[in-house]
């Protein structure tokens, strides 16, 4: 049977495969880039299938990461909503996985052209000395965007809880005007105020009883379990 994960236990989840797609992205991309660079030696000395190869099981490994992450996504969407920032929250984990999908497409997009210009121009150094350059310029600029986007997520992150904190001290004062008022009827009416005392001796009575029945089941069931 599928365990059942809580809305908190999900975001946990979605933010690590998060981190560790983004950080796989980066070498993902360096490969592709050292694969490129390893092509502007001679071809006939430097052997570019260890390359090659470890670029395909690293795409596969992304490819599954970016399908668990998609999955978290839509178990997060089926979630109840319980307020503004739980959507953003949601949404924000949408164009993350947006965003990574789209890196990882480039990368591989990349490589293919790469392929298919070595076919094509197998015999030009220049060529490659610009995909090269062009791949490094590339590179530095998905690095940029991603400490844009952490930066951005942090900025969001900070706002939601400054609401919530704003959120919190209005319904603690609202709390306080009403216990104010209950407590001035109470003054004005005892009865009102004796009538509330039998309902807690009631209620603390009832806990008591449903204390000691709890502590009763519990003692059986100990005894179950080590005899």
């Amino acid at each position: 049977m599928a365990t059942i994960l809580s809305y908190t236990d999900l975001r946990k989840q979605a933010r690590q495969l998060e981190n560790e797609i983004d950080l796989k992205l980066v070498a993902f991309s360096k490969l592709e880039a050292g694969i490129k660079t390893s092509h502007q030696n001679h071809s006939d000395t430097v052997p570019l299938l260890s390359g090659e190869d470890t670029f395909e099981a690293m795409s596969l490994e992304i490819e599954e990461l970016l399908n668990k992450l998609s999955l978290v996504n839509e178990r997060l969407a089926e979630q109840p909503v319980s307020g503004a920032a739980m959507l953003h929250t949601i949404q924000r984990h949408k164009e993350i996985l947006a965003d990574l999908s789209r890196d990882f497409r480039k990368t591989n997009s990349q490589h293919e052209s790469r392929r298919e210009r070595e076919d094509l121009l197998r015999g030009s150094d220049s060529s490659f000395r610009t995909d090269g350059i062009n791949n490094r310029r590339d590179m530095y600029l998905k690095e940029n965007q991603h400490i844009h986007n952490s930066d951005h997520l942090l900025n969001q992150q900070i706002s939601i809880a400054v609401e919530t904190r704003e959120h919190l001290t209005t319904q603690r004062q609202t709390l306080k005007r009403l216990q104010t008022r209950f407590n001035d009827i109470s003054n004005k009416y005892p009865i009102i105020n004796s009538l509330i005392n039998r309902i807690n001796i009631r209620k603390r009575r009832d806990s008591l009883i449903i204390g000691l029945i709890v502590a009763f089941c519990t003692v059986l069931m100990l005894l179950y379990v080590f005899n």
